[in-house]
Formats: C-alpha cells, sequence, structure tokens
C-alpha cells in the first residue's frame, strides 16, 4: 500500500533506463516540474506554437500546491485504508453455524429456530430458538416473523443504535401480534385448536442472538439460553426465568400471582417459567419483556451455543462448551463452499458446527432429557487471513 499511495516503486517494478541528454533538455525538464503540482492551471499554448508558455509562479503558489498534493495522498491512503477494512467485513459477513432440532421423547415438537444470515444492515446477523409450550404454533409465529419486526424496529432506529431498546420493542411488539391472532378465528394445523378456541394457553421462550462485527448482543424471555465460549470459558449471554429466580419470585408477587411447586416452581402452579411470549392467561405474572446482553467481541471468542432447556437441563455450560471445542478443533482446512467435501454446505451451515450441534443432541438424549432439543452453534473464531488484515489496516 505504501507503494500506491506515496510512489515508492515495488520490488517487481523495474525503474525505466534514464538516456542521456543534452544540458538545454535537462533544463526544460526542471522547468516543468511545477507542473506536476498545479496542472490545473496550466495555460495551454497557442496551436501552431512551439514556444513554451510562461508561468508566473509565485513561492507562495508553489508551497500551496505542494500541500494540496501531500493531502491528495493522506487521503488516497485513507481511501485504500477503508477499503482494506471493508474487505476485512466482507470475510467475516457469513459466520458458520450448525443447527439440530429434535422431538426427543415428547409426543409432539414445539421447538423452532431460525437463521439469518445478513437479515438487515450489512453484517448484522440474526440467530434465534424458540421453545413452545401449550403447542407450537406460538414458536412458529415467532420463527417467521420476529427478525422482520427486529429488522423493522433497526431501520427505524436513530444513527446511535440502542441494541436493549430496539430488541425490548421487537419482542413487546410480537407479544402483541400473537395476542391479537389469538382473538382471531384464524387456527393453526395442530391439536392445540381441539383444545381451546383461542389458544390463550399457549407460550414460547424466545432466545435472540444479533452478531455484528464487533458486539454480540443478547435478548432471552424464559429458559432457553444463550453460552459464549471465550478462551476456552462459557460465559452465559443470558439467565433463565424460573419462578423461584429471587428477583423474578417478587415481581411475579408484587403482581399479585403467586409461586406454587408442583413438580418444581410454577407461576400459579402451571407454567416453569416467569417469562414468555403468549400465555396471555398468565399475565400480567408471565411478562414477555427480555433481559438484553451486549458484549464486545474479541480474538479470544471461539463460538456461541444457543439451546432450548432441553439440553440446558441436562448439559451444563461447561460440557457443551467442551463439546463445541472438541469439534472445532478437529475441523479439517476448509474448502471452497459446495464443493464435493467442503465443509460449508450450500445453505452457509458447517460441517463442524453442525457436528458439534448434534453431538449435544445426542449427549441430552443419552442424560435421559425428556424435552424437545433444539441447538444452534456459531463459529465466532477470527480467521488467520482476516486478523492479517487488520494488522496491516492499523
Amino acid at each position: 500500500m505504501a507503494g500506491i499511495c506515496c510512489g515508492v516503486v515495488g520490488e517487481g517494478d523495474t525503474p525505466a533506463p534514464i538516456e542521456p541528454s543534452s544540458r538545454p533538455s535537462r533544463r526544460r525538464s526542471l522547468d516543468l516540474l511545477p507542473l506536476k503540482y498545479i496542472a490545473d492551471m496550466a495555460v495551454p499554448p497557442p496551436e501552431g506554437s512551439r514556444k513554451r508558455p510562461k508561468l508566473d509562479l509565485s513561492p507562495r503558489d508553489c508551497q500551496n500546491a505542494v500541500e494540496n498534493c501531500e493531502k491528495s495522498k493522506v487521503e488516497n491512503c485513507k481511501k485504500s485504508k477503508v477499503n482494506d477494512r471493508k474487505s476485512v467485513m466482507e470475510l467475516e459477513e457469513c459466520p458458520k453455524f450448525g443447527v439440530t432440532s429434535v422431538c426427543g421423547r415428547r409426543r409432539d415438537m414445539e421447538d423452532s429456530f431460525s437463521v439469518r444470515p445478513s437479515f438487515s444492515r450489512e453484517g448484522i446477523h440474526y440467530f434465534g430458538v424458540f421453545d413452545g409450550h401449550g403447542c407450537s404454533h406460538v414458536a412458529t409465529m415467532c420463527k417467521e416473523r420476529l427478525h422482520e419486526i427486529v429488522n423493522e424496529q433497526i431501520n427505524t432506529a436513530p444513527e446511535n443504535l440502542d441494541w436493549k431498546s430496539t430488541l425490548e420493542h421487537s419482542f413487546a411488539r410480537m407479544d402483541d401480534e400473537v395476542q391479537s391472532w389469538s382473538q382471531t378465528n384464524q387456527t393453526f394445523t395442530c391439536r392445540c385448536e381441539l383444545q381451546t378456541p383461542h389458544c390463550d394457553a399457549v407460550g414460547s421462550t424466545a432466545v435472540v442472538a444479533i452478531v455484528t462485527p464487533d458486539k454480540l448482543v443478547v435478548s432471552n424471555c424464559g429458559d432457553s439460553r444463550a453460552v459464549l465460549c471465550r478462551n476456552g470459558v462459557a460465559i452465559p449471554l443470558s439467565s433463565d426465568h424460573k419462578p423461584d429466580r429471587p428477583d423474578e419470585l417478587l415481581r411475579v408477587q408484587a403482581a399479585g400471582g403467586r409461586v406454587i411447586y408442583w413438580d418444581g416452581p410454577r407461576v400459579l402452579g402451571v407454567l416453569a417459567m416467569s417469562r414468555a411470549i403468549g400465555d396471555n392467561y398468565l399475565k400480567p405474572y408471565v411478562i414477555s419483556e427480555p433481559e438484553v446482553t451486549v458484549k464486545e467481541r474479541t480474538d479470544e471468542d471461539e463460538c456461541l451455543i444457543l439451546a432450548s432447556d432441553g439440553l440446558w437441563d441436562v448439559v451444563s455450560n461447561d460440557t457443551a462448551c467442551g463439546v463445541v471445542r472438541m469439534c472445532l478443533k478437529a475441523q479439517k482446512p476448509p474448502s471452497p463452499p459446495g464443493s464435493p467435501g467442503s465443509d460449508v454446505a450450500a445453505d452457509g451451515s458447517d460441517r463442524a458446527c453442525s457436528d458439534a450441534s448434534i453431538l449435544l443432541t445426542k449427549l441430552a438424549l443419552a442424560r435421559h432429557s425428556s424435552d424437545n432439543v433444539s441447538v444452534v452453534v456459531v463459529d465466532l473464531r477470527r480467521d488467520q487471513r482476516q486478523s492479517s488484515n487488520s494488522k496491516d489496516v492499523n
């Protein structure tokens, strides 16, 4: 880059040979030097005239011209660095991921998940896991609509985006849509329509992760969970909303509700979580307001795990991170996406991340998880080429 900005001859360039010239020709070459700095001020000679026009230049003009030239060089260097940063961003554009979602030992599948690379502004990616209860249709609605609502909130937000406010409004809008839908005559083709006419007793957890080039934003409502693995250490990015969590217990009681222990703590002896989208019959004790965590990304970040409680009920954060790290370390050098033997499938999923999600699911079932199990694994490791480019830019 130095060669481009400052005019230094590269190693592979061969300077043109300097031909011997007479003293008058050398003088002419020296006289024309100012034209390099103020070419836009030069007056073209009259047609048919060979006489060189005289340029009346003051020392001040020459100094200004030199300063303008240096500023131009600096600007070109800055533009080159910006372009390099953009190329680094493009390399990060699609993080590798893997997803596994199974019914497990349950009679019905009520989990859903959503993966939306570059769903909004450039370089912003969306991952979500939704664990339904009562039936699957609220989780399905979250899968189909929540990313669209978040995108609308991002696009209407001011330049300085407040992630906490953006996601809180998004979850509130999603909950409003579920309530509005339950008051209509529309129905899903599912078993809950045979139980209640408006499905007020149906809801879903929601854990959503927004991955940007410099931030991890996790929004959680319910007992699904997000865990970051950084330099081998498991860092929870969400806290389960269980009715017996001290602050949640006080909130439910302050709203006039009760937590009754019936096969574990439950709101009014019914729901085993204190926050969820839907569940209109349990409001205001069960709320849809999420807790939002914003964390800066670092070069030590390895992976992000989003999963329903079917995993976390039987597998610890540390064990889950250890399984994913093992799969990522065993990954072979990447091949072009979609090619035979490629680690990256045509849909963008990654073989190592998929293997990790499958292995976590099998581990949960082997440990007798009685719930649906859904796992999303996102590879957060920065490519070596990206790291080297970043150092060159800085």
